[in-house]
């Protein structure tokens, strides 16, 4: 298998996208990457981040974009959640990523890093997010509490929350205990 297989393999279940730090996990140098932005075969979206250029894009490629600009232990935070399961009707103008360390990369607008401690990180479709349960408590102060109530029960009817996780956030949220 070719070099580029490899990298095809990687990227066609990460959103088309490939980090440096993966392809030198698969024996891919940096300069065979450059080669191939020049001829066409990948593009280069950031520090470190390249997306292949046959790629179909989906409605989830801007957020596994933006947690991998972020970088290495990155995810999804707050509201960046909510929007990317459609929930809580939100659609924040940037996206929301936690990261343990400090960023000192240079990001694109539409990318908000955020410097957290947080201890239950959770993949939604791939993509290294907070947990829901907590995403939707980090929201309480800046998303409406009714439409933080109508994500809680979405999430529940979509089997996103555990039952003891759905019960605290109703309890949280003032809202009424199913039957």
């Amino acid at each position: 298998m070719s070099h580029f297989e490899d990298i095809y393999e990687i990227a066609a279940d990460n959103y088309g996208l490939i980090t440096t730090g993966e392809a030198r996990k698969a024996g891919i140098t940096g300069t065979e990457l450059s080669r191939w932005v020049k001829n066409g075969r990948l593009i280069r979206r950031g520090s470190g981040v390249y997306r292949l250029t046959h790629y179909i894009p989906t409605d989830m490629d801007k957020f596994a974009e933006a947690v991998a600009l972020v970088g290495p232990d990155s995810f999804l935070f707050g509201e960046s959640v909510l929007a990317k399961e459609g929930l809580g009707l939100v659609n924040p103008p940037t996206l929301t990523i936690g990261t343990p360390r400090r960023v000192r990369r240079k990001l694109p607008a539409w990318i908000k890093p955020v410097q957290v401690e947080i201890t239950e990180i959770t993949t939604y479709d791939g993509i290294p997010s907070q947990s829901l349960s907590e995403a939707i408590q980090e929201c309480r102060s800046r998303v409406m509490p009714s439409r933080l109530a109508d994500a809680t029960e979405e999430a529940w009817k979509r089997g996103l929350l555990t039952r003891e996780s759905y019960d605290n956030l109703r309890r949280e949220l003032n809202a009424e205990t199913p039957e």
